[in-house]
This record gives C-alpha cells, sequence and structure tokens, in this order.
C-alpha cells in the first residue's frame, strides 16, 4: 500500500503537507464510546491516518443502534462494540493500530485508560463520564475533545489542556448533571454523523496545527434550521 497515494489529497493542503501526514500517523487517539458520535470520530480517524487509536466502550451492538451508529451491520447485533468497530477500521485502514478496552471508561480506571494517549475523544452519552474524562485529561494536560448532542441539536469543543478551559467550568454543577435522569431520548439519526465529524476535525486539527481548534470556544448546530454558532467561553 502507498501511503503518499493514500493520503495524497490531504498532503496536497499547504497546512497538513508531508509532515502533517507524519504526525496523524505517530498520533495516538482513546476514543470514550464507540456509539453515535464514536462511529464517525473512529471512522474518519482511521481514514485520515491517525496511527494509534484506541476504543473504549463495554456494550453490544443493538438493533436499535443501526439508525445512526454507522460502524455496525445487521449481523453483528449482539456483538461487542469495540471488536466490531476495530475490525471496521483495520478494513479501512490495515496499517495502523487499533487497541480495544471492553469496559466502561470510570474513575477507576480513567488514568491507566488516558496515560498512553495524546488526545481523549468523547463519544460517551452521560455527563458522569464527561467530568472523569475532564478531570483526568486536565491532571494529564491532554486535550479533551467534547461533544454532546440531543434530537435536532450538538455542540462541541476542546476542553482540559494548558490554557483552556474545562467542561466542569461550562457546566460547573456536577451533582445536577449527574443526577439526571438517564431517560432515552431521540435523535435524528444524521445529527451524531456532522456533530462526530466535527469532533474528528478539530482532533486532526489539534494534531497537524492547521487552523484554530475550538478551545475555549463552543460550536453549537440545529439541524433543523442548519443554524450553527460558534461562542467565546
Amino acid at each position: 500500500m502507498s501511503v503518499d497515494e493514500l493520503y495524497s489529497r490531504q498532503m496536497m493542503l499547504p497546512e497538513v503537507g508531508r509532515e502533517g501526514q507524519q504526525r496523524l500517523l505517530a498520533a495516538r487517539v482513546l476514543v470514550v464510546g464507540v456509539g453515535g458520535l464514536g462511529s464517525p470520530v473512529a471512522l474518519y480517524l482511521a481514514a485520515a491516518g491517525v496511527g494509534h487509536i484506541g476504543l473504549a466502550d463495554g456494550d453490544v451492538v443493538s438493533l436499535s443502534n443501526l439508525q445512526r451508529q454507522v460502524l455496525y451491520a445487521t449481523e453483528e447485533v449482539g456483538k461487542s462494540k469495540v471488536a466490531c468497530a476495530r475490525r471496521r477500521l483495520l478494513q479501512l485502514a490495515p496499517h495502523i493500530a487499533v487497541d480495544t478496552y471492553d469496559c466502561r471508561l470510570d474513575a477507576v480506571n480513567a488514568r491507566d485508560l488516558i496515560t498512553s494517549y495524546d488526545i481523549v475523544v468523547d463519544g460517551c452519552d452521560n455527563a458522569a463520564t464527561r467530568y472523569v474524562i475532564d478531570e483526568e485529561c486536565a491532571r494529564q494536560g491532554k486535550p479533551y475533545v467534547y461533544a454532546a448532542i440531543s434530537e435536532y441539536e450538538g455542540q462541541v469543543s476542546v476542553f482540559s489542556m494548558p490554557g483552556a478551559m474545562c467542561y466542569s467550568h461550562l457546566y460547573p454543577d456536577r451533582e445536577a448533571a449527574i443526577a439526571e435522569p438517564a431517560t432515552p431520548r431521540g435523535v435524528l439519526g444524521v445529527l451524531p454523523g456532522i456533530v462526530g465529524c466535527v469532533e474528528a476535525a478539530e482532533v486532526v486539527k489539534l494534531i497537524t496545527y492547521c487552523g484554530e481548534p475550538l478551545i475555549n470556544r463552543l460550536f453549537t448546530i440545529d439541524v433543523r434550521t442548519m443554524q450553527s454558532h460558534v461562542f467565546d467561553l
């Protein structure tokens, strides 16, 4: 496989070039949650040439996932998400490394899981996990690429690295956020695809030093109107 040919369109960008592509191949990114958000994140990071991807998720594929979790197929229902995701990513990019953690990231394992990665990407669906990621990334000085979705709306930011705000600054009432009932909400199937791609773009920008990452800024979108905004935090 010719890496030059594979990434030729990306390396044509002067802000990326060969040096940026080499940074991508040397990067290590942990995706926490491989569901609606984690699916496009993982696919596009693999396609972009991120050389080492970690996937943390203790869930199995269910039929109701398939409307938005595009990593999976109907024949994989009931199987481990991280195992199925790893298989798909290596089909797309067989030259990269994909590590799997068939577990939910929590306060007990966060340090060990995050230590060996450069960037952590939020593909989870609950505030408790986000606070744990936020705290551990801040402790280690690593970027936390955050996203959340609900119904027709989504948001993205970059937290926890030196000089950046933290998730806990945006949502300081931790007890209230965690106590909010975890009742299933509807979501338009394309929404996590859009928001997850924004997350993947932030990761690529952080690695290649191109563009202006969403540090101390919050991107929001409502797909009903396709109105999007970037707010200074």
